[in-house]
């Protein structure tokens, strides 16, 4: 049941992001992989060796300031899309610790029922062993 609680959640939570918020989360969970630390280590030696080593064609030489203007503006758009990403999942936290208080508050007052219910059933039972000791008492031949 729990598992169809919290799944039906994240697809109430999925179906209200809009087109905005999936390309923030899209581009935070890219950008936040090692996927993409890899490619871009790979495209950067890659940059650095062709002009460094190009015979012909430097586009950006020693010291790299296209690199670097590339990385800051990079840096510039991922900084606030990730940022974004990181509000909308702390709106989502504290939704979803509303909800699971509301549950824990509602499973107490059920456990809290049920022992009172338990109690009852008890005493009943401990009234009928009362009242049967006495007739044993009454009648001991039984």
């Amino acid at each position: 049941m729990h598992m169809e609680t919290q799944k039906n959640w994240h697809s109430k939570h999925r179906e209200s992001l809009s087109l905005g918020g999936r390309i923030a989360d899209g581009v935070a969970k890219g950008m936040g992989s090692w996927k993409f630390i890899i490619i871009q280590t790979i495209l950067v030696i890659l940059w650095m060796g062709l002009n460094l080593v190009g015979f012909f064609f430097h586009w950006d030489v020693y010291p790299f300031i296209l690199l670097n203007l590339l990385f800051s503006t990079q840096a510039a758009y991922a900084a606030p899309i990730i940022m974004m990403s990181q509000n909308r999942k702390n709106e989502r936290d504290r939704f979803h610790a509303e909800a699971d208080y509301t549950t824990n508050k509602d499973a107490k007052h059920e456990i809290e029922a049920l022992s009172i219910m338990l109690k009852t059933i008890e005493v009943e039972k401990l009234d009928k062993i009362i009242e049967m000791m006495k007739e044993i008492k009454k009648n001991p031949s039984m």
